[in-house]
């Protein structure tokens, strides 16, 4: 699901890579995209909304 996931910490979970370097490796995204220098998957799709609760009911 490269298409749209930005950041795949999946690694981590297989022994890949180390949580210290995908730590630094997300910070360095996060201010990247915080700066404009990446434009997130969401973005380039068109997905501008943002949703901060589940819509519906919640059992």
């Amino acid at each position: 699901m490269k298409d749209i996931i930005d950041f795949d910490a999946g690694p981590i979970i297989t022994g890949e890579r180390g949580l210290p370097e995908l730590a630094e490796e997300l910070f360095s995204l996060c201010v990247d995209t915080g700066s404009g220098a990446y434009v997130s998957k969401a973005q380039c799709l068109g997905q501008d909304d943002f949703i901060p609760w589940k819509r519906g009911v919640s059992l």
